[in-house]
């Protein structure tokens, strides 16, 4: 049964200033999954836009206007991303979308935002690759994720690499990117598999990583049936070091699954709850006391915060406007930053893709998480390097290492 939640701006913060809430409000479609296979990594997204506008709210708003928010629950259902998409754009006439959570349903929605000329965040961790007039990113990328993990775990352990990745666009391109990477700093892939979603039985692919006695393993499931490879796994004694750039800092496998099936694995992701300098920490108590009852804040929890935020600082710096043209103009200056909880970020103006501290978070044997290693200011390079410059054309494309943006 279809579900659309919607929020007005009173419902939002009743304490919005009276001269703020007698503007006609700014609307932001919020399309994510929060029921489905997805929902228990995405329900934080929501809340996350939900906590950034009940504050600007209490605030005055965005430039003297109230935030109003659309939520479409999109059951992890392609189909309805693209549903909805068109009715948040054309019939409820939002000024903005935050929407998506795998690259599928990002792939599905997006030629539709294109069509009718609308402006969307994708504020997930994903493959890396588009080059869209139309989105901006504020999740992490390959370049940013690996270009960190794999040259620190070939150093630490060795160079000889496995890959296991999920069996479609996310995990293609991912193992393309770790192929890339590993042989640019001298290592050796030893093996690669792509596992397709519904697979849930690894007995096969283990003994295949026991044959070919790599030193590292990435990887790259996602989904139920295949989280079932960890604690398999596990009681296969298999002890292969694990890099990875999607587990714990999305789904918390580390909270869910049983010790120690994910000891000694190793993630680079932008934020996760654990993390305890100050700010992050100041982050953590009012998400709290907000969502008492949240089992985990996730990177993307936090992704989705800021970037209601970064839109804010757009709008006011284009003078109110919420045109599309108007903000990518803002965006193309330069500068668009924010001090979030994991720390300053920024929008790249050539690829719309931000800038991120990317720690490495390290699974202990008890399933506790410390912190090996933290580069700060990690930017989203490739893109604009390859050849996407959104400053100058506005295409609307995905692109890979092995295909790069026209020059």
């Amino acid at each position: 049964m279809r579900r659309l939640l919607m929020m007005t701006a009173a419902a939002i913060a009743m304490a919005v200033p009276l001269a703020a809430m007698a503007a006609d409000p700014i609307k932001l479609g919020v399309l994510e999954d929060q029921s489905g296979d997805f929902a228990l990594a995405t329900i934080g997204k929501v809340h996350g836009i939900q906590l950034a506008a009940e504050e600007i709210n209490a605030a005055g708003g965005i430039a003297g206007r109230p935030l109003e928010l659309v939520i479409y629950d999109t059951q992890s259902d392609n189909t309805r991303y693209q549903e909805f998409m068109r009715r948040a754009l054309q019939r409820d006439k939002v000024n903005v979308v935050f929407a998506g959570f795998s690259s599928a349903s990002r792939e599905a929605y997006r030629p539709i935002v294109k069509q009718l000329d609308g402006f969307a965040f994708y504020n997930n961790q994903y493959e890396g690759g588009v080059c869209d007039a139309n989105m901006i990113v504020t999740g992490a990328v390959p370049e940013q994720q690996f270009s960190t993990l794999i040259p620190w775990m070939i150093e630490k352990f060795g160079k000889k690499v496995y890959t296991i990745a999920a069996d479609y666009n996310f995990g293609q391109i991912s193992a393309e990117w770790v192929r890339n990477i590993v042989k640019q700093n001298g290592g050796e892939m030893v093996g690669e598999e792509f596992i397709p979603l519904g697979v849930s039985q690894f007995s096969s692919t283990i003994q295949n990583i026991q044959k070919a006695k790599p030193d590292v393993l990435i990887t790259l499931l996602v989904g139920t049936a295949q989280s079932s490879y960890y604690e398999q796994a596990s009681a296969a004694n298999l002890r292969v070091p694990m890099g990875s750039s999607v587990n714990v800092g999305q789904a918390y496998e580390h909270k869910r699954f049983k010790p120690p099936s994910l000891a000694n694995m190793y993630v680079t992701t932008n934020w996760i709850e654990e993390i305890a300098d100050p700010k992050s920490k100041e982050f953590v108590a009012k998400w709290r006391k907000k969502f008492p009852n949240e089992p985990y804040i996730n990177q993307e929890a936090e992704n989705s915060y800021l970037a209601v935020y970064l839109y804010k600082q757009m709008v006011e710096r284009a003078k109110g406007s919420t045109k599309r043209d108007d903000l990518r103009a803002v965006i193309a200056k330069g500068d668009v930053c924010f001090d979030a909880p994991e720390g300053k970020v920024c929008i790249d103006p050539k690829s719309q893709h931000m800038s991120h501290t990317i720690y490495l978070a390290k699974v202990n044997d008890v399933h506790s998480i410390s912190f090996p290693k933290t580069w700060e200011d990690v930017k989203p390079y490739w893109l604009g390097e390859a050849g996407c410059d959104l400053t100058k054309k506005n295409p609307s494309a995905q692109y890979t290492p092995s295909n790069p943006p026209p020059k």
